[in-house]
C-alpha cells in the first residue's frame, strides 16, 4: 500500500473472536501509526506493527513524504474491518 504525503486511512478496528490482527511491514518513506489513546509512532523501512484484534488505529503517510508498506492480515476466526471516522487535521498533526 503506498500513501502519498499527507494521506492516511482512517480510523479502522480489525475485528475477530480470537486470532486476527494486522502487521505492517514499513518499505518506502515515512509515515505513521497510531492507536486510539496513545501518541503516534513514526514509521520507516525496517520498522514492523504487530496491531492485535480489536484496536482502534490508522496509518499513513507523514504531510512532506511518500510512503509505504506491506499490510499482512493475521489469520484468526470471524474476521472483519470496521471503518471508522476520518483522522482529523488536530489528530494528525500532534
Amino acid at each position: 500500500m503506498t500513501f502519498e504525503p499527507g494521506c492516511r486511512n482512517n480510523w479502522h478496528i480489525h475485528h475477530a473472536k480470537s486470532g486476527g490482527g494486522q502487521i505492517l511491514v514499513c518499505v518506502a518513506g515515512h509515515g505513521f501509526y497510531q492507536e486510539e489513546g496513545k501518541e503516534a509512532v513514526e514509521l520507516k523501512p525496517g520498522d514492523c506493527i504487530n496491531i492485535p484484534a480489536e484496536v482502534k488505529h490508522w496509518h499513513g503517510a507523514a504531510p512532506d513524504e511518500w510512503f509505504s508498506h506491506l499490510a499482512i492480515e493475521v489469520p484468526g476466526v470471524d474476521c472483519f474491518n470496521e471503518w471508522c471516522e476520518a483522522v482529523s487535521e488536530k489528530e494528525y498533526t500532534q
